[in-house]
């Protein structure tokens, strides 16, 4: 898989998340906060093998941007 790197959010620390990357499969990567509010977690069915992160509103402004 190879992956270009679309955005990073400008409010995070340096070395920190989330960031949003673009796959040549067609897909997205988004790296963030890991979602351990078990009430949230209760409400969702994640499979084996997945997992759930949690990013911000001002990510959005970069989806799409893989795609020009």
């Amino acid at each position: 898989m190879r992956l270009t790197f679309i955005g990073k959010d400008p409010d995070s620390n340096p070395g920190g998340s989330p960031t949003v990357y673009r796959t040549d499969r067609g897909s997205w990567i988004v790296q963030g906060w890991i979602v351990t509010d078990p009430e949230a977690l209760a409400l969702m069915d994640i499979p084996a093998g997945e997992t759930s992160v949690e990013i911000p509103d001002r990510m959005i402004q970069f989806f799409g941007l893989g795609d020009r």
